[in-house]
């Protein structure tokens, strides 16, 4: 699923792209360099996705950070969970690279940063 969204986002022009193993990966880099959009997905070993996205939303220079969640879970439930956790947008697998697209443009519009 990385390979499919590293894919879409650089046909979409996105060529500066770093990738992290997990949610603990993801926040030490994000530590050290500036990122303009997170994809997290909330199933990862370590730090869980929701866990980032709650450490993201806790950290002064990172707070506004624009965060689009890509994950299975599909009951409400769980997508109400994340959008008060602070994603900015949800996306449910499998999905189309177009799909994808949107979405991304949808974050980043929300954000101004488009």
């Amino acid at each position: 699923m990385r390979r499919i969204i590293v894919n879409t986002l650089k046909r979409a022009g996105f060529n500066d792209i770093s990738e992290a193993t997990d949610g603990k990966d993801a926040l030490a880099k994000m530590k050290v360099d500036n990122y303009g959009l997170v994809i997290t997905d909330w199933n990862m070993p370590e730090m869980d996705g929701l866990t980032l996205v709650t450490q993201i939303r806790s950290t002064a220079e990172l707070h506004d950070m624009p965060i689009l969640m890509v994950t299975t879970r599909s009951v409400k439930d769980d997508i109400i969970e994340a959008m008060k956790a602070g994603v900015n947008n949800y996306i449910v697998k499998p999905f189309t690279p177009e799909t994808l697209g949107e979405k991304i443009q949808q974050v980043l519009k929300a954000a101004g940063r488009s």
